[in-house]
């Protein structure tokens, strides 16, 4: 696996948002299982593209964003309840650790919200994977998408979009069909997914069936030429055993549950909202983006916001005008207020910014290096300005706060960036190989882990890492081994 020089790396992520590779590192990678097969290094010149257009006869934004709504209503319901009738801690939550919501408060939501608890329960779970609510341990709080649902139309179809990757979560196969099965099943989905986008209207079952036997056939050969996990005959067997139609049928519930498509009368039909997230995976876009301008008179979030797109040296003249205009003191506070949100991008610009403060902000960094989120951040600016030589600050992290920081970065590529680049984050693990790295990401216990895995899964091109991946997510959503 690729080293990095980590302040080199937490810049790109953050901005690019894409390390660079260390060709320092390039003979510690495992050439049997390389954590990915993206290029060891990218341009430092971002290239400008036309943006491409959806397909004819897609909605707007505001039209979709409005659809998504509409499907997520009943999550956002439970989420904003919890948000006002539960205390923070980890009182509503059952002991499993899993961010379950207990039984106590299932009912009471039940009561107060007029459903069953079965219902509260699907909803949460709802909440969850779209990002509306973040699990902390035993104790959840809002995500960062329910504050800006009534405004942000872009946050809105992120948070559907999330959901959409995550179906196969939202929607669990029957218990009798085999595991292997389902996940070749949930592997082969985009295919039929993409040509149901390309018919641009209702296809009936048969024909789907036909194409995912013929996907399935192509991933067991596949199987064969790519050795990530070793082969599983018995999984095998069960593959072969469990009936296509049922995995098809299971497959078309769970996309129409989520709201990607309808599926009546012998017929499977992409919905508007599933066709264009169709379309945004296979053009691998960034869904928001926002356009720099001045940032002196905005709050901390907003200025930070506005400067993601920029490039460093725009970026840190932008800070310096903003922490001119205003006392070091409550620009410190206001730049960790921004850190401890739920958005990941903010945490490395704030520290990008308080950068640009230098030694006035110390006292506040060391603090904050008490505050699991703001640690690894605190700690490799603290050891900046000790002094540290760049390409060893990274030793100051622990394995555990590294993984975190890994992470913490992916969810801000996920929420903010194109796809393409997620994967291509692999490269800065500090682990050297995808097992290792999963197995490491399971015990983290950062809250949007499901959410960034589940996000690689669906960006991957390499279908058995993108089945490594897509299990490893499974495993922490259920906390499963």
């Amino acid at each position: 696996m690729t080293s990095r020089t980590p302040r080199d790396s937490r810049l790109r992520l953050v901005r690019a948002p894409y390390p660079r590779a260390d060709r320092r590192g390039d003979a510690q990678r495992d050439p049997a299982r390389p954590l990915s097969a993206a290029p060891g290094a990218v341009s430092h010149r971002r290239t400008r593209r036309p943006a491409p257009r959806p397909p004819e006869g897609t909605p707007p934004p505001s039209e979709l964003a409005r659809g998504a709504r509409a499907g997520l209503a009943d999550a956002v319901r439970i989420a904003r309840w919890a948000d006002a009738a539960l205390r923070p801690g980890p009182g509503g939550a059952a002991p499993d650790g899993k961010g379950a919501l207990s039984d106590a408060t299932a009912e009471r939501a039940a009561a107060e919200l007029g459903l069953t608890p079965d219902q509260v329960r699907a909803d949460w779970d709802t909440a969850r994977l779209a990002g509306l609510i973040e699990v902390h341990g035993d104790s959840a709080r809002p995500g960062w998408r329910l504050r800006a649902w009534n405004r942000d139309d872009t946050a809105v179809l992120r948070g559907w979009v999330a959901l959409f990757d995550a179906w196969s979560l939202a929607h669990p196969a029957p218990a009798d069909l085999p595991p292997a099965a389902v996940a070749e099943a949930v592997e082969a989905m985009p295919q039929l997914l993409s040509f149901l986008q390309l018919s641009a209207g209702p296809v009936p079952v048969p024909q789907l069936l036909d194409l995912l036997e013929q996907r399935v056939d192509e991933l067991r050969t596949e199987r064969c030429e790519i050795p990530y996990d070793q082969p599983d005959p018995a999984a095998d067997e069960g593959a072969e055993a469990a009936p296509l139609p049922a995995l098809l049928d299971w497959a078309l519930r769970g996309l129409a549950a989520v709201g990607a498509l309808t599926y009546a009368e012998g017929q499977a039909t992409l919905t508007p909202l599933g066709s264009w997230a169709v379309w945004v995976k296979l053009e691998q876009i960034c869904v928001a983006a926002q356009s720099p301008a001045g940032h002196i008179e905005q709050s901390a979030e907003d200025m930070l916001r506005g400067c993601a797109r920029l490039r460093p040296n725009a970026a840190r003249a932008e800070y310096r005008a903003w922490l001119a205009a205003r006392p070091v003191g409550s620009a410190v506070t206001d730049l960790l207020t921004a850190a401890r949100g739920e958005d990941a991008l903010l945490r490395g610009l704030a520290f990008e910014a308080l950068r640009v403060v230098g030694a006035p902000a110390e006292p506040d960094v060391r603090a904050a290096a008490d505050e699991a989120s703001l640690r690894p951040y605190a700690l490799l600016w603290l050891a900046e300005q000790e002094g540290a030589d760049p390409e060893d600050v990274h030793l100051v992290l622990s394995r555990e706060e590294s993984t975190w920081l890994w992470i913490d970065t992916a969810a801000a590529v996920a929420d903010h960036g194109e796809a393409h680049l997620l994967v291509r984050h692999l490269e800065s693990a500090v682990q050297p190989t995808v097992p290792a790295l999963l197995d490491e990401v399971r015990r983290a216990g950062h809250p949007r882990t499901v959410q960034v895995l589940v996000a690689l899964a669906a960006a991957h091109p390499d279908p058995a890492l993108a089945k490594a991946v897509r299990r490893a997510a499974f495993q922490v959503h259920t906390g499963g081994e």
